[in-house]
């Protein structure tokens, strides 16, 4: 376990990234739409404009940190987009700059060197920090090995340390000024998975073992209005569970409401449903079962990216496609006449008995933020949510195991 941890630094991970271009806070919700689909864990970072004091001028760490304003997810333009006021007026909504409906928390982010540790990036993403970012360099191949957490025989315990800053800055590549890759948990995390055999026996161990398993989730019953979520705040992972009570008061896990799970639908409709629907017609799509009059027709305006679509507003049946949940219309109804949910609208899950590989497996592979957690024995009943701050703190909460004595 401790190769990978001690002998990988930050850079490795930058190998392929995209050079980042900032998110403006002054850029509309349409924009936003758009470039939440090409982002990961569904949001997308937000800056303040950059003020330039001329041609030369090369902005400093502390400067990059003050304009970062926060993350801005789908699940927060699906809540905005089902007030009132912007149903009645939805191109003007959708006109509103980001800056007012970003949630501010400037600590989501944090700047580090290419030489950092693993270890100590993974140390600063279990306390909260969802994006890293890292200075680009010219011909950049990686840094493993040569700048480890022990450097030509001598112990490292900071790379700022005389010693280790010496060394590395003798044979470190040239930065490009103002060129930044942004590093989220989930490249940390498809990174790890990588290298399972270097982590055993940790994969194969089970979430409860590892006590990964958090208690501490938002939830819904499916009978409330889907719009009491937007009083729950839900932060990390930013998700609501929705739930069913069982004749001995357990919750058993019907869907979710999520930024993972609308990160690529029709956020206007999807908003609609929000604002009129219960949660469990939310998650489980009603367009089978339901008649017209139950689900009234609604306007929508186009946000196609094709600018020749025309626009315009144009009434849409709600359906539980039309927010990216697809549902099947042969499956036999089940639970008070309501189709069985299938495909995208179910949720998430896995058993408390589950490996910690197959966890990172599926949130990888879903492209998700987090995975629910239901009892060995019942696959309904939810216990839990597994999440990748969970995961990042189980796999360094030993760090005896993972530092080798001085010497």
């Amino acid at each position: 376990m401790a190769s990978v941890f001690l002998y990988h630094v930050v850079g490795d991970l930058t190998v392929g990234k995209p050079e980042l271009v900032e998110f403006c806070e002054t850029e509309t919700i349409e924009s936003a739409i758009r470039a939440i689909g090409e982002c990961t864990e569904g949001g997308i970072p937000v800056w303040k404009k950059k003020q330039t004091k001329g041609v030369n001028f090369v902005e400093d760490s502390e400067s990059r940190q003050q304009r970062f304003v926060g993350i801005i997810n789908s699940l927060h333009v699906v809540e905005f987009l089902s007030r009132e006021e912007c149903l009645k007026d939805q191109e003007k909504a959708m006109k509103t700059p980001v800056s007012e409906v970003v949630v501010p928390n400037n600590s989501l982010l944090k700047e580090v060197d290419p030489g950092t540790r693993l270890i100590d990036a993974l140390e600063i993403m279990k306390h909260g920090v969802k994006r890293i970012l890292v200075p680009k360099s010219v011909g950049w191949k990686g840094m493993s090995k040569r700048f480890s957490i022990i450097y030509n025989g001598k112990w490292l315990k900071n790379i700022n340390t005389a010693a280790g800053s010496n060394s590395f800055a003798a044979s470190r590549p040239p930065f490009r000024e103002n060129k930044f890759c942004c590093l989220s948990r989930e490249d940390v995390v498809r990174f790890l998975i990588g290298c399972l055999g270097a982590l055993a026996p940790l994969p194969l161990s089970s979430i409860s073992s590892l006590d990964v398993v958090s208690p501490h989730f938002h939830y819904i019953e499916a009978s409330s209005p889907a719009r009491e979520i937007t009083h729950l705040h839900p932060h990390d992972p930013c998700a609501v569970a929705v739930v069913e009570l069982t004749p001995d008061s357990q919750n058993k896990i019907i869907g979710e409401i999520s930024a993972s799970k609308l990160w690529k639908c029709d956020y206007l409709a999807a908003a609609w449903a929000l604002a009129n629907l219960s949660a469990g017609q939310f998650v489980m799509g009603v367009e089978e079962s339901s008649s017209p009059r139950n689900l009234p027709d609604f306007p929508i305006s186009s946000i196609s990216d094709n600018a020749g679509d025309g626009g315009g507003v144009r009434l849409r049946k709600f359906s539980s496609r039309n927010i990216g949940f697809f549902g099947n219309p042969t499956s036999p109804t089940i639970c008070m006449g309501r189709s069985m949910y299938r495909g995208r609208s179910a949720p998430l899950t896995c058993k408390v008995t589950s490996s910690l590989a197959a966890v990172m497996a599926q949130m990888l592979s879903h492209r998700a933020t987090h995975v629910w957690v239901t009892e060995a024995e019942n696959e309904e009943i939810l216990v839990g949510v597994v999440g990748y701050e969970d995961i990042l703190a189980a796999v360094t909460r030993h760090p005896a195991t993972l530092i080798p004595p001085t010497p």
